[in-house]
């Protein structure tokens, strides 16, 4: 469905409320204001396949103005508002966006940002603040008809990439230029795996300007979901809104379960919770005692699904079939996947390579021809550098980035499974291992922990959580030595950044 057929069958439903603030959004709303919009971009000669840039926090305007964009016809672009301004007009300039929308919140960025384009964009609209230059958005719209344009058509998501390896590219998927409500969502199969519906109330906890939280949310409102948009993240706060709000699904990342499992017992339990039906967690791999705790307290209602940005391949897990293969992300419901080594050689089951797919969603990276035929291998099965195996049964598990390797002593070392044994320390926070450059053995592999508290990070510390995970892996897998940070660099939706961690701590003496 669409998300107009709701503001007709359930006008005064609410389609997005905002956690705290308690800002409602319903239907009705989202369909006229999206219209007006819609309107205001075509009049000012905006042509489907051209680009929105959207630079904004998580208010009141971020769907609406995606929606806008979907339903003329052209690419919306969320940018990071943790980018610098160079960041971001690279973004704004690579995807030649002929609008760019932002908002009081990021009001200093998108000033700084003009400075640093040859030719911004005509089209600049300010949310609910004054900036010399750019119009006052929704009052600029205000005298747009309310009713659709003549021309709709199907737009779509330009995601670009978090930029962990280097400067973010595009990801662009060819339109479909159909009619949307002709166009079913991408993700119509998990939404009916996990019986989310016109009944529903779905939370989305983390920034919209990720793929997956923007996604999901407008995948949820187009078939008639409530959506729950916490303003920003806080572990508290997020059971709170599931108790308020009555939630009945939510998508987390795993770092949000650990700082979840972290909170006081007391606060925990001060929560009811019992509106929740399905739960699901993707973005980064869950550490399999973290999962296993969540479902003791949440009970068997945590799923999970794998994919990328790219879209090359989806795969899905129910939390009982993961209970019966821990570890697991699923089997594919998009795609078909493969295992192959360093030679491009197909692997037999249980032997860990890089993970392919065939058979997902086209696109290609913008602007980068040669970045997207990397992608691919001569039988045009794409790869975005994730490794691990397939089980007899079809299921993949996951081991780490093909980057993140560490070669030690000429040994391969993928740092996941030490940094999952020491997230499962009641006392650790969050934890990075990486590879320290060594004259004898090429790399010496380095844990970065960052403490729930920060008094605890003494040498004292340092030593138990060295002990800790010596007990519970072969010993080569295991840190040589401990540093502590006061905060570990993630993105949003709980990717690590592991170049910043590395730039970070390489020239620091360790302590042992």
């Amino acid at each position: 469905m669409h998300i107009r057929e709701h503001s007709i069958l359930a006008p005064d439903r609410p389609a997005l409320l905002l956690y705290p603030s308690g800002v409602s959004i319903t239907f009705a709303e989202v369909e006229s204001r999206s219209n007006r919009l819609a309107h205001h971009l075509r009049r000012r000669g905006l042509h489907v396949g051209q680009a929105v840039a959207v630079l904004m926090d998580n208010n009141e305007h971020f769907l609406t103005v995606m929606w806008a964009a979907r339903r003329a016809g052209l690419y919306y672009v969320p940018v990071s508002t943790h980018l610098t301004a160079p960041e971001i007009a690279h973004i704004v300039q690579d995807c030649g966006a002929g609008a760019i929308v932002g908002s009081a919140a990021t009001a200093a960025q998108c000033a700084a940002v003009v400075q640093h384009l040859d030719s911004p964009p005509d089209i600049r609209l300010m949310a609910d603040s004054d900036l010399t230059g750019w119009q006052r958005y929704p009052e600029c719209v205000a005298n747009e008809p309310d009713t659709p344009i003549t021309d709709e058509s199907e737009g779509d998501l330009l995601q670009y990439s978090s930029g962990t390896t280097g400067r973010p590219k595009g990801i662009r998927r060819p339109l479909s230029e159909a009619p949307p409500e002709a166009t079913a969502s991408p993700i119509a199969g998990l939404l009916d795996a996990l019986g989310l519906g016109s009944e529903s109330c779905y939370l989305s906890p983390a920034p919209l300007y990720h793929t997956a939280p923007v996604v999901w949310s407008m995948s949820a409102q187009s078939v008639g979901a409530t959506v729950v948009v916490m303003e920003r993240f806080d572990a508290a706060g997020a059971l709170d809104a599931i108790e308020r709000h009555r939630v009945t699904h939510a998508q987390f990342v795993p770092t949000m379960f650990v700082r979840m499992l972290k909170l006081p017992t007391t606060t925990r339990a001060a929560h009811e919770l019992g509106s929740l039906r399905r739960v699901v967690h993707a973005a980064a791999p869950c550490p399999v005692p973290v999962k296993h705790e969540m479902i003791r307290w949440w009970g068997p209602i945590i799923d999970e699904f794998y994919s990328s940005s790219e879209g090359a391949g989806v795969t899905f897990i129910t939390a009982q079939e993961w209970l019966e293969r821990p570890g697991s992300v699923g089997r594919p419901v998009l795609g078909r996947a493969h295992i192959l080594d360093e030679n491009g050689i197909e692997l037999p089951h249980g032997e860990t390579g890089e993970v392919f797919f065939e058979g997902g969603y086209s696109f290609d990276y913008l602007n980068d021809p040669a970045k997207t035929a990397a992608a691919r291998n001569m039988a045009g099965w794409v790869s975005v550098g994730d490794m691990g195996h397939l089980d007899g049964d079809g299921y993949l598990y996951l081991t780490d980035r093909r980057h993140h390797m560490i070669i030690s002593g000429g040994v391969n070392i993928y740092p996941r499974e030490a940094e999952d044994v020491l997230v499962s320390h009641p006392d650790v926070l969050d934890a990075a291992v990486i590879g320290i450059p060594d004259p004898e053995m090429g790399q010496q592999v380095t844990a970065v922990v960052q403490p729930v508290n920060p008094s605890d990070a003494t040498p004292a510390f340092a030593g138990e959580l060295l002990s800790w995970v010596r007990d519970r892996l072969a010993h080569y897998k295991c840190p040589r030595s401990i540093v502590f940070d006061a905060q570990l660099p993630r993105t949003a939706t709980g990717k690590m950044l592991k170049a910043e961690v590395v730039a970070r701590h390489s020239p620091l003496e360790p302590n042992q």
